[in-house]
């Protein structure tokens, strides 16, 4: 894990799935969900699948914890919102609810 990854899980608690491509946070809001908070892919690596890939690891293991909802979110004032929306829902997410700048999309385990 990366110095980064270290700061993340004892500052925070979140967890994070690391690969040369990118990383991803996320954390367990509770027994059954789990939260991918961030994903960041290099940009030489974008729209390769590697964030497909990423939550499709972190999904394997809230499986294994048995976790049956997966959520995410979108920030629209955000820069890349448009492409991260069409991530999360070409991952089969479904948008849950929304607010003013957020949207939770969720996919069920």
């Amino acid at each position: 894990m990366s110095m980064y990854g270290d700061y993340i899980q004892e500052v925070v608690g979140d967890h994070i799935y690391e690969t040369d491509q990118g990383f991803a946070t996320y954390r367990f809001t509770d027994d059954s969900t789990v939260y991918i908070v961030d994903i960041y892919v290099v940009p030489k690596f974008r729209n390769q699948s590697v964030a497909s890939d990423m939550a499709a690891s972190i999904e394997e293991i809230a499986r294994a914890r048995g976790c049956t909802k997966m959520l995410g979110s979108v920030v629209p004032s955000n820069q890349s919102s448009a492409a991260s929306m069409r991530v999360l829902l070409a991952y089969g997410m479904v948008p849950e609810s929304s607010t003013n700048n957020f949207i939770l999309f969720r996919k069920d385990l």
